[in-house]
Order: C-alpha cells, then structure tokens, then sequence
C-alpha cells in the first residue's frame, strides 16, 4: 500500500471484511450485555436480603404486601435461581456465537487470503518470502481468532457494566456517586494512552514474528543444503539473532503493558476506599439504607476491578489490530493480471500461437524480449535452443500468463490470451519444468493433481507413458508410497518422469517441456524421447532443450540470444546453416572444439 495513503482503523478495517456476520455480531453482542445485566443483579439481592433481615417492614418487597421475612426470602430465593440460571443461559449463548463466529471468520479470512495470494502474480513471490506469507495466513489470523474469541465480549461487558452500575449509583446515591465514578475517565484515557503508545511496538512484534518465520521456512527447505556445507553452527546463530530480535521486541511491549494493571488498581483502591469511608457515614447518619449501601459497596467492587482485566484486552486487542493492518494489507494487495471473459473449452482448442512484436522487462530498462515475433502452427513439434538469458522459460511463464507483457500481443487460436479466462488458457497447457515440485503425498496423488477424478488404469497408463511405471512398481508401497516434501524421497529423474506423466495425464491440446530431461540419464533419456512421439501427436509441442539429440526430430527449431530469434529451421537445414545451432550440435556430438555454452534459464 502506498504510504501517502492514510489506511482506515484496523478495527474498521476487520468490521468492514466482517459485514456478513453483522446478524450474528448483533446476536452476540445482545447476548453479552444480557449476561452481564444478570451477573450484576445478585448485589442488588444482596441488599434486599439485608433490608429484609435488619427492616423486614421496610423492605423493597413488602411495598408488595408481602410482610413475612420467610416468604420475602423465598420470593428473594426464586429470584436468586431465575438470574444465575438466565445469566448461565446467556453466558453459554454468548460463549457459543463468539467463538463460532471468530472460528468462521478465521476460516473465512485464512481462504479469502490464500485465494488472494493465488491470484497474486509471481513476481510478488519473488520479493518476499514464504516465512512472511505462513506467518500472516497461520499466526497473524489466529491472533485476530484470539481476540474474537475473548476479547470482544470482555470490552462489551466493560461498557455494559459502566453504563449500568453508573446509572444505578446518580439513582441511588447521587450526593456520593461521583466519588466511585471519577476514576472512570482515568482509566478510560489511560486505556486509550496505553493503546496508542502500544500500538507501534506491536507492529515491530509481528514484524519480528514473520521474520523468525522466514527464517525457519529457508532453513527447513534447505536442510540438504545446511547439512551438506556443514553450517549447523552458523545457522543456529543467525537463527538466534532473530529470535533474540523477537523476544526483545516482545520484552518492551510487555515491559509496558505489564505496567497498567498495578496502576489502574491504584486509582480503583482509591474509588473503593472513598464509598466505603463516605457511603458508611451516610448510613451512621441514617440518610442511607443499610442495604442501599451494601449494594452499593458490591457494585463499586463489580465496576472497578473489572476494569484490572482491560489492561489484558487491551494488550489482545493491539495484537490482533496489528495483526489485522497485515492480513488487510494482504488482501488490499492489487491484482496485476486479471482474468478475460473468453471461454476456450481445451476440447475446442486447436493450439496455434502466435506472438507478434512481444517485449517485457522483469525490472525496467532491463528487457529480456524485444519485439519478438514467432508463429508456431497448431499440433506441430517446435523446439527452443538459446543460452542463459536469452528469455526460453520467460517466453513460456508469457504464454501462461504468469506475467503479463509489456507490449506486443500473444494470441491462441485467434484470440488475445488476456481475453481468455485464465483456468481456461493454463487448463488448457501442460508445462513440465526443469524444477519439478512434488506434494507430500502419495505418488498417485501427484500424477493425478491435475485431473484428480482420474482412474488408476488412467494414472497408470500416464505413467508408463512417461517410462515411470516400472521404478514406482519397485517402491515399497508402488503407487502409494509418500514421496516426501517437494518429493525429497525420488531422485531427480524419478521426480521429473513423474511429472511428466502429470503432465501426460492432464490431457492437454498444448504441451510445453522446459529443460524434462536434465535430470534423466541417458537411457531413461532415451526412453522418454521414444515416448514422446507418442505423446506429442495431435498436440502443439514446445520444448526448451540442452541435450539437442532431444529435438531434432521437431517441426521447426528456433535459437534465442538476447531476446530475439536468431536462427530458425529444421535440425538439417540449421546443420547446413552453420551457424550458432551447427555450432553447438558439433560439441555435444565431439565433432568440434570443446567450449562453454550453458543454456539452463
């Protein structure tokens, strides 16, 4: 969000997201004050149970003809089991809709954001980290789950009570009233002090708390990496310092808001002090009921020391606002690439592409495509060759979208592919990358995650396409073993036959490989090649490739360099041409001099 723009509360902020449960904030909200309405009555029978004993004549039932001191504390009695049992009722109903409601929110809230995150272009992945994002999605949501839970009802009942035992007092005692009431504005600027003051370094809290996160995400991702460099040590301390960083921070908001409770119940001991002093003359002086000023006396104690517990909602509610700015601003964050109106059944989808004068720059001034221009027709076999940089794998994340260009036009089949409805356009498209990811999970669960209805005759028959069948029948549970995290339990090729029958299972009219058969060895290599004529028939194929043995059976070969198309043509006639192509094929066939050209993007 830019800085120049003032954001609204976040209190504002969560009422706004919350607007669809306004029915049951209202019931909750009714249901709190009624409760507590109930819980403050039982003072007021105490002071009728002393006016019944000490002036039975006098008392507040016998202006109801009611003279007998049984009989006025049987009725006081039923009184007594009719509130606790109508303060348990609502206390249980406002227990049940606060918790069910920040239990919905939080579920509500924690999927609108991931859905948010989905939409998000990769380019916001690339600039922060994945600690970051699991630290808003699991902690600060659960903090906002916190406070619904609990600290929404504790400010209700504090106002309630305020608002009530206030009321009761200038009725009661208006001579004396201002003495337990006074104290209330203190505590009440006090609060609001605290909570400005604490405001910043609750902020500085979660920020600390994301990066802890992001540093145990890297860690726990790159353990291979820890292990094999031998930086356990070092790891451990950097480690340190951020949590050092957390507590810390942690440590000062603490430090001040342990501080407001002993203060606020200084102020309350006075209040209590002065009624209890000023309330017992009246009554020596016979200008206040015995049992008056023993209302009075519970009711000051219910009033104040409720008012100890705001320090404590106070701290859960400057967590949860903080925690609130970072979950808003997440799901503020602007969409860069939306979605068209277009729908393209994959069954309709012929599968020509052509990009025509198409440019696009990951940072500005630093173009990776330049006006590139390429036609590749439908159901044929094209092949891309080029080194590092030259924009292979940035030209296929254009044609899924996962970034928008800069200029120029792509279109399918005739249509602007920003026309088109994204789940039709990426549905309609297998990409089997160079960095394959795997789910935890089973190894069928990730050959079908792009067509999860699919049979296991189906799964299999995908599978022994992409020559995978036969190691997975050789693992301990075949199609049931858990692979592991990002499939860690594979090797390099198995993960990679395995997406690749992903892919094959999908059933897409577009089929683009970047890099499948880097992590094969030859034979498996050889085996996938010899599948690939099979797959790629009736589809448009694209294939980014090292190994050139791999596409020279392609329609049309292209070469990069510097975002453009240098050389194009069957594998023959770029031999014949003998220019970069002719080059590079000499050195992998050992026909030429030995040098340098790496082409992984």
């Amino acid at each position: 969000m830019p800085t120049h723009l003032k954001r609204a509360h976040p209190l504002s902020r969560l009422l706004n997201y919350g607007r669809n449960y306004r029915h049951k904030i209202r019931q909750a909200t009714i249901y709190s004050i009624l409760n507590k309405l109930f819980d403050l009555a039982p003072p007021v029978l105490i002071g009728a149970a002393v006016d019944v004993v000490v002036k039975p004549q006098e008392s507040v039932i016998a202006r109801f003809g009611i003279y007998d001191v049984f009989s006025q504390l049987l009725i006081l009695t039923a009184l007594s089991v009719l509130i606790w049992g109508l303060e348990s009722i609502f206390e249980y109903a406002y227990e049940y809709i606060w918790r069910n409601l920040a239990q919905n929110i939080q579920h509500d809230l924690r999927l609108d954001a991931y859905s948010h995150i989905q939409d998000l272009e990769l380019a916001y992945f690339e600039e922060r980290s994945t600690g970051s994002l699991l630290s808003i999605l699991n902690d600060d949501i659960n903090q906002l789950e916190r406070f619904l839970d609990v600290g929404a009802n504790e400010i209700l009942q504090v106002l309630t009570t305020v608002v009530v035992i206030g009321t009761a007092f200038f009725v009661l005692t208006p001579t004396i009233a201002w003495m337990t009431l006074l104290p209330i504005p203190v505590i009440l600027w006090g609060s609001v002090a605290f909570q400005n003051f604490l405001a910043p370094r609750y902020a500085d809290v979660r920020e600390k708390v994301s990066d802890l996160n992001s540093r145990l995400s890297n860690n726990l991702n790159g353990m291979m990496t820890i292990k094999s460099f031998t930086t356990e040590a070092y790891e451990i301390e950097r480690l340190r310092i951020e949590s050092e960083a957390y507590r810390q921070s942690n440590r000062k908001a603490i430090k001040l808001s342990a501080a407001f409770i002993p203060l606020i119940r200084l102020v309350i001991l006075a209040s209590f002090c002065a009624i209890l002093l000023f309330g017992g003359m009246e009554v020596a002086k016979g200008e206040l009921a015995v049992g008056t000023y023993s209302v009075l006396v519970f009711l000051t104690q219910r009033l104040l020391w409720p008012l100890t517990r705001l320090g404590q909602t106070l701290d859960l509610y400057q967590r949860a606002m903080a925690s609130t700015n970072r979950v808003m601003d997440l799901l503020d964050t602007p969409i860069a690439i939306y979605s068209g109106d277009i729908s393209l059944p994959s069954s309709e989808l012929r599968g020509e592409i052509i990009l025509n004068q198409v440019s696009f720059a990951y940072q500005e001034g630093y173009p990776i495509l330049e006006n590139l221009s390429l036609k590749i027709p439908a159901q044929q076999k094209i092949a891309i060759v080029g080194s590092t940089g030259s924009g292979k794998s940035t030209l296929i994340k254009l044609l899924l979208r996962l970034y928008e260009i800069s200029t120029g036009s792509i279109t399918l089949d005739g249509i602007d592919i920003r026309k088109i409805f994204l789940h039709d356009l990426r549905r309609s498209i297998g990409l089997v990358s160079q960095d394959v990811f795997l789910f935890h999970g089973t190894v069928k669960e990730n050959i079908a995650y792009g067509n999860p209805d699919a049979t296991m005759e189906e799964i299999i028959k995908a599978a022994k396409l992409a020559e995978a069948h036969l190691f997975i029948e050789q693992l301990p549970q075949r199609y049931d073993t858990i692979v592991g995290e990002r499939g860690q339990k594979l090797s390099g090729g198995q993960r990679q036959r395995i997406s690749i029958a992903r892919a094959i299972l999908k059933n897409p009219p577009i089929l683009i490989f970047d890099e499948a058969t880097s992590s094969v060895d030859n034979e498996t290599e050889a085996a996938i090649a010899r599948s690939l004529e099979q797959i790629t028939k009736h589809r448009t194929t694209i294939v980014i490739a090292h190994r050139l043995s791999t596409i020279r059976h392609a329609d049309c070969i292209y070469v990069m360099e510097y975002g453009q198309i240098v050389e194009r043509g069957t594998h023959e006639a770029l031999i014949e041409l003998g220019g970069i192509y002719a080059n590079l094929w000499r050195v992998q066939t050992g026909e030429g001099q030995t040098f340098m050209f790496s082409n992984v993007n």
